[in-house]
């Protein structure tokens, strides 16, 4: 299954904040980076983690979210 990563800049943590909108369970920001490849790299580590979580307690894993559309800019 796939799950959204949305990945952003905060000036006033000066990192790249993790939000993961599948489980709206946890606290969100859920993680963060210092670039944005940490960013996306402790995001999917985040998700493994969430799985393994679930599943052990019996839950069933969240259903992937449609959140919007994508448009290219020129």
């Amino acid at each position: 299954m796939k799950y959204t990563i949305i990945i952003q800049w905060s000036e006033e943590d000066q990192c790249f904040v993790v939000f993961l909108p599948e489980f709206e369970d946890i606290m969100q920001p859920c993680t963060h980076g210092n670039s944005y490849q940490d960013a996306v790299n402790h995001a999917e580590e985040v998700i493994e983690l969430l799985i393994e979580s679930y599943q052990a307690e019996g839950k069933p894993l969240p259903h992937q979210k449609n959140i919007g559309n994508f448009c290219q800019v020129a």
